[in-house]
């Protein structure tokens, strides 16, 4: 059920403090901690403490949940100082998702042209 946590999903269990992780800022309603593989010298991801499989999912049930992300974003991107970052939500194996809860990386502290890579 969404919003519910899942016994089989790593990001539940850093939100429940099972799995250990860098936490850098916590909400009532959220967690950043540091990806365990940065692709930036700053890479943060932003999770909502209740489970939702992806972006989309996590819009369409609790936007207002979406928009705390977002915020958290902002926030984790001031703590780190950055003066520009990118916020990157992947939704579907073939964009690069491979934990199903939804997740914003916040990237940052090089530069970050687009198209990446």
């Amino acid at each position: 059920m969404a919003g519910e946590p899942q016994d089989d999903c790593l990001f539940c269990k850093i939100v429940a403090g099972t799995i250990p992780a860098t936490i850098v800022r916590e909400t009532d309603t959220t967690v950043a901690f540091r990806d365990i593989n940065p692709q930036a010298p700053t890479h943060v991801l932003v999770i909502p403490k209740a489970h939702h499989r992806d972006a989309a999912a996590l819009a369409a049930a609790a936007p207002e949940l979406a928009a705390d992300v977002l915020r958290e974003t902002q926030a984790v991107a001031d703590q780190e100082k950055l003066e520009s970052y990118r916020i990157v939500f992947n939704t579907g194996s073939g964009a690069g998702q491979t934990v199903w809860h939804a997740h914003a990386h916040v990237l940052g502290g090089r530069g970050l042209e687009w198209p990446p890579g």
